[in-house]
């Protein structure tokens, strides 16, 4: 019973789904090629900030307990 019903959908959720890909409006390379160094820049400058962070707390927490 519901098989039937389930077939019945997969056309039109199919053709929604090719119709929401046609509306994308993809990046040309010049704005991918800067959005990609902005992703890599902030991730490796967080990186830093939370790997100097770690080390503080980690001789902090260490000049504490000995």
């Amino acid at each position: 019973m519901g098989d039937s019903k389930t077939e019945a959908k997969k056309p039109g959720k199919i053709k929604g789904l090719k119709a929401e890909f046609k509306k994308i409006i993809w990046p040309d390379k010049k704005t991918l090629a800067k959005q990609t160094v902005a992703v890599v820049s902030v991730s490796l400058i967080l990186g830093a900030i939370i790997s100097v962070v770690d080390a503080l707390l980690k001789f902090g927490i260490d000049f504490l307990v000995h």
